[in-house]
């Protein structure tokens, strides 16, 4: 690579690369058009690769500019990372993790691991987000995220993936439903309610893992509302838009007018997964990796 090619040159190119556009570009840069135009012109010359196709007005990237653009965004995420990691230990703390999880995990999961983790890495700073499953792995994927807590059969190349806790299935009812604990024989005796579903964008496994419970209980149900969101659903059912089935685990950290019947006669789990980039270098997520392992091992 030659020794005229300076970082700015870099950012320039990935400046265009975004909008596609030399002024738009320039003036992002607080630079002029034909200053822009003239470094990338250089760097092109310097790196004999011709990084973009331009046509009258038009601009576009090459194939050899969108490899280059995928892998210097994920090298100065890499510099960027490394800085603020530096910034940290400045600071008197030890490092960063970022997770996405789904809300399931927050109830009960996530905060024994994080309170574990504490005791001997007290000065580690955490991020939470909840994201859906798709989500989680394409913020993996990007590295915008350490460690993701999904429900899915499989992931794509290039992920790691750790099971961390296996749950029941519960049925949620309005708290006045007719059908309680004791009353409750199988599914088949509420073939003609209306069923409240997270969407199969939260999870097509997990979706059709639910749909296996239907097939194995002699009808398909009636599917009055999807969502994304627990909370939602649970509020839909205590205003009595239908009834739904959910991990157990979810029905910690909620206080509505809903009742819960856990399905433990039914085959089928949901198994909460811990998901992570494995080429992510952050030391920290080293160590909340071993933790998961020791206490795997230790059952």
């Amino acid at each position: 690579m030659s020794n005229q090619l300076e970082l700015r040159h870099y950012k320039y190119f990935l400046a265009l690369a975004e909008d596609l556009h030399f002024r738009k570009a320039a003036e992002r840069l607080f630079i002029s058009q034909p200053g822009l135009s003239r470094q990338i012109k250089q760097m092109e010359e310097n790196l004999g690769i011709e990084l973009f196709e331009r046509h009258n007005r038009k601009v576009k990237l090459s194939k050899a500019g969108v490899y280059m653009q995928n892998e210097l965004n994920l090298h100065f995420k890499k510099l960027n990372d490394i800085i603020e990691h530096a910034k940290l230990l400045n600071d008197g703390l030890d490092g960063h993790l970022n997770l996405g999880y789904l809300g399931s995990a927050m109830q009960d999961v996530i905060p024994n691991l994080m309170l574990e983790f504490k005791k001997n890495h007290p000065n580690v700073l955490f991020s939470l987000k909840e994201m859906d499953n798709n989500k989680q792995i394409q913020a993996l994927l990007n590295q915008e995220i350490d460690l993701g807590f999904v429900r899915m059969e499989r992931v794509p190349r290039g992920l790691k993936v750790q099971s961390v806790f296996e749950d029941t299935f519960s049925l949620v009812l309005p708290k006045d439903h007719p059908v309680n604990e004791e009353k409750f024989k199988n599914l088949s005796q509420l073939k003609d309610e209306s069923f409240i579903f997270f969407d199969s964008s939260y999870s097509e496994s997990y979706y059709e893992k639910m749909m296996q419970i239907f097939d194995e209980s002699g009808f398909s149900p009636l599917i009055s509302h999807n969502t994304v969101n627990a909370s939602s659903i649970f509020r839909l059912v205590e205003n009595k838009f239908g009834i739904s089935i959910v991990p157990t685990s979810l029905q910690l950290g909620y206080d509505m007018d809903v009742k819960f019947i856990e399905l433990t006669e039914i085959p089928q789990r949901t198994t909460l997964k811990l998901v992570w980039n494995s080429v992510n270098t952050n030391p920290i997520l080293e160590k909340f990796l071993n933790l998961i392992n020791h206490k795997i091992n230790s059952k």
